[in-house]
């Protein structure tokens, strides 16, 4: 078997029960991602940080800096955590991960981000408004700027509500890979933005959809419509939809 397939396996048995040293001293392991290499720290209740080893540079000074700044000691650990690559080869779910050092508000824009599907986008207005404060959208950009474990909550697929694709922490290039791979058509959202158009409608079912979403990508051309805004679809009839929640 591949060690893909066995890592997949592995990961179907529950995680065993951290250990009094698991509790108090955090690992850290090395691993491949779609950005090359990554370093995680991973603590008892999950990954608390990542960062691409190109990002993070001098690995001594990553793992001191972490030490500095959360007062706990770190030292390699044995094997990846569970889940952690699936993850960051696309093939299962995120791992559990430790939120416990950012505030609420960032909680939440972590969570409503982590909702957002593979292959689809969604304005830092909407993470604003899922995330209970849709007028913080300043705020929403400034938590994901601070994500400490980006590829797992995939701050990537969050773009500026003008259609641009924006910035990312470790550089605009990452996040053009991360969507071509998750196969975004970066080029028509491109000239989306550009008509000013950032909602798609279907003229026979009457409801409007995020560009990306899945049943906007559905729509044939005779029967697609554009929409500048929500106010502007709702005005000419059209529902939005409760998948992508525009």
């Amino acid at each position: 078997m591949t060690d893909s397939l066995l890592e997949d396996l592995r990961d179907l048995a529950e995680p065993a029960p951290a250990t009094l040293a698991e509790r108090v001293v955090d690992g850290w392991v090395r691993a491949e991602s779609p950005l090359g290499e990554v370093y995680a720290v991973v603590g008892a209740g999950g990954v608390r940080l990542l960062r691409t080893a190109t990002y993070a540079g001098d690995l001594d000074a990553f793992l001191e800096g972490y030490r500095a700044r959360h007062g706990r000691p770190v030292r390699p650990a044995p094997r990846p955590p569970r889940g952690l690559l699936p993850a960051l080869r696309g093939t299962g779910r995120s791992p559990a991960v430790d939120l416990t050092d950012v505030g609420d508000f960032a909680r939440k824009v972590l969570d409503a981000t982590a909702r957002i599907p593979a292959g689809q986008v969604r304005p830092y207005g909407w993470v604003a408004r899922e995330a209970g404060h849709p007028k913080a959208v300043r705020a929403v950009g400034t938590a994901l700027a601070r994500n400490p474990v980006p590829l797992l909550v995939p701050c990537h697929r969050v773009v500026r509500g003008d259609g641009d694709l924006g910035q990312y922490l470790s550089g605009r290039a990452d996040k053009v890979a991360l969507l071509e791979r998750e196969g975004v058509d970066l080029p028509r959202l491109a000239e989306l933005a550009a008509s000013g158009t950032r909602l798609i409608g279907s003229d026979t079912t009457g409801i409007v959809c995020l560009p990306t979403c899945h049943h906007a990508r559905r729509i044939t051309a005779p029967h697609r419509q554009g929409f500048a805004s929500t106010d502007r679809a709702r005005a000419a009839g059209y529902r939005p939809c409760r998948d992508c929640r525009p």
